[in-house]
């Protein structure tokens, strides 16, 4: 059945209809409208158009090979219900595919189930995927899994209110640039967000739970990662590998503890782990209820760190250095749950500096098996001996202005991100 509105024709297609066949005959600017049933197949679209879906309607790709491969620009995806497409990764089978001359799409409001890749991008820009729900094959391992939406050698991409679940990681952005990642919600994955090779991104108001980290940031630049979430994850709350140049402030983290059934020697979860990574500013963050608040290595300076809280963290610190490093700004510090200071003049900050870590640290870091003696008279005497004497106390952190009260973390776009911390 059709009908035009001005230059456009709206097309009826029913189960009983060849999709690919009015997909190949449909004209730039039509609208395809999937009637109730179910479309079976590995379908391409070439042209300009509209392709939505009434209640009911359902892409089955049969299990293999993409189920929607997009060839063309200004590709319109709305209210698709897909599933079942391929399972083999290396083809990158994908519920929805783009390839290099699909730019400026809108992919918005469809629900995708399936093994393999939710939606992938390559090599386009312009483009939004807003508000769809994917979910993977919590039967599958992770690592036989697809990712929810991948952005690959892409620019100008805006992911926003998207749901995504068991799938390998939520979003994962390799060679990219200039893209915007906001309100997404990722749950039951190993990461929630993953960056290779990027820069120039921006990373808003997310919220990652039960993961084995929240956010894995890795080998980019220039990355703003602010008002995020990240919640009982595993591993890390936020894991910075090779990142330079980039802004980490007012995220909030909690409750990064590895189960116990997954503890070996060595493995904790650290709330923020930043390895290898320098010329960056760490602000206005939550750490709370963490093993191990904030652990950097691997010649991890250079780095700003400052108005942040950590509380409940069993290890507030890890950090191996060669010379102390101050974690203070223009004589503002951070919140520490464990801080005894005093502040006499009521300025809000400590009188006395507050340094996390000292040798006995050191030594439990390099000889993990001496933390049965942390509570022993004789480490106890050394803790002592090293107030007393500081020229034994190897470098490490310092904050100069610790503060007396946790300073308010605040949302990007939405005030107080806590609301974004959803209970199951």
């Amino acid at each position: 059945m059709f009908h035009c509105a001005g230059n456009a024709t709206q097309i009826r297609v029913t189960p009983e209809d060849d999709l690919q066949v009015m997909l190949d005959n449909a004209v730039d600017g039509d609208t395809l409208i999937l009637s109730s049933g179910k479309y079976v197949g590995n379908f391409v679209v070439s042209r300009a158009i509209t392709l939505t879906g009434q209640q009911g309607a359902l892409i089955d790709a049969d299990g293999q090979g993409h189920a929607l491969q997009l060839k063309s620009a200004n590709i319109v995806l709305e209210k698709l219900q897909i599933q079942n497409w391929g399972h083999d990764l290396t083809a990158q089978d994908s519920g929805i595919y783009s390839d290099k001359s699909a730019t400026d799409l809108i992919i918005r409001d469809n629900r995708l189930t399936g093994d393999g890749f939710g939606i992938w991008l390559q090599k386009g820009r312009n483009i939004k995927v807003f508000d769809n729900e994917i979910v993977g094959n919590p039967n599958l391992r992770s690592t036989d899994r697809g990712n929810g939406i991948q952005l690959s050698i892409v620019q100008d991409v805006e992911v926003s209110g998207n749901s995504i679940s068991h799938t390998r990681d939520g979003l994962y952005i390799i060679s990219s640039q200039n893209n915007l990642l906001h309100n997404n919600t990722m749950h039951d994955l190993r990461y929630g967000i993953h960056y290779m090779y990027s820069h120039s991104n921006e990373v808003k108001s997310n919220l990652a739970y039960n993961t084995r980290a929240g956010y894995a940031l890795m080998s980019s630049r220039m990355l703003t990662v602010t008002g995020n979430v990240s919640r009982d994850s595993e591993d890390y709350g936020f894991l910075l590998n090779f990142i330079t140049s980039s802004e980490i402030s007012h995220n909030q983290i909690f409750n990064v503890w590895t189960k116990p059934e997954h503890k070996v020697l060595g493995r904790e979860g650290k709330g923020l782990f930043i390895y290898n990574s320098a010329y960056n500013t760490v602000s206005n963050n939550l750490i709370n209820t963490a093993e191990i608040g904030i652990h950097l290595t691997a010649g991890s300076e250079n780095t700003k760190v400052y108005n942040n809280s950590f509380i409940n963290n069993p290890l507030q610190v890890k950090y191996v250095a060669n010379r102390e490093e101050e974690w203070s700004h223009e004589g503002v510090g951070n919140f520490w749950s464990n801080y005894l200071g005093w502040d006499l003049n009521n300025d809000g900050k400590g009188d006395s500096a507050f340094e996390p870590n000292d040798g006995i640290d050191r030594l439990v870091w390099q000889y993990p098996e001496a933390k049965v003696l942390l509570d022993s008279p004789a480490i106890l005497i050394l803790r002592w001996i090293q107030t007393q004497f500081p020229v034994l106390k190897p470098p490490g952190v310092k904050d100069s202005f610790p503060l007396m009260q946790a300073p308010s973390v605040m949302g990007v776009d939405d005030g107080p991100i806590i609301n974004l911390v959803k209970q199951d």
